[in-house]
């Protein structure tokens, strides 16, 4: 069954999904949270280790996406997903459902602020959703 889900995918839709994904991440970290993340995270951005292997994190960032993104369309497919309505409520689902839930408890642990928690899950959230629309109305 597992195979049948997987060999049915439209690799291009998920691979577009995932695009804008990533994409929504240069937009949401860039200028509109930009400076509120990094103090969120109490980052140094003047420290020269920080800048170090970011090449690797966008490519290994990217194959996350897809991943997800592969994992989200076999949902879709599931559950019959084929409209607009139905890829919104499929992505705030899974977002708020799964992916808020667990960066919220690793935050949670990490004793990040809640302006890191709404930073980061939102952007889920958003992502998913643009990514569930994507992958339901495109056929």
């Amino acid at each position: 069954m597992f195979q049948n889900l997987i060999s049915n995918l439209p690799w291009l839709h998920v691979l577009v999904a995932a695009a804008a994904y990533f994409v929504l991440g240069a937009i949401w970290y860039g200028p509109l949270f930009s400076k509120a993340w990094i103090r969120g995270h109490r980052i140094n951005v003047n420290d020269p280790d920080a800048k170090k292997g970011v090449a690797a994190i966008m490519i290994g960032s990217f194959v996350l996406f897809f991943l997800i993104c592969v994992a989200q369309q076999i949902v879709l497919n599931v559950a019959m997903v084929n409209t607009l309505e139905g890829g919104v409520k499929w992505g705030l689902f899974v977002g708020f459902g799964f992916a808020v839930t667990t960066l919220s408890i690793t935050n949670l642990y990490l004793k990040k602020p809640a302006s890191i928690h709404l930073i980061d899950g939102l952007y889920h959230v958003t992502g998913l959703t643009i990514a569930s629309i994507i992958m339901a109305v495109w056929r």
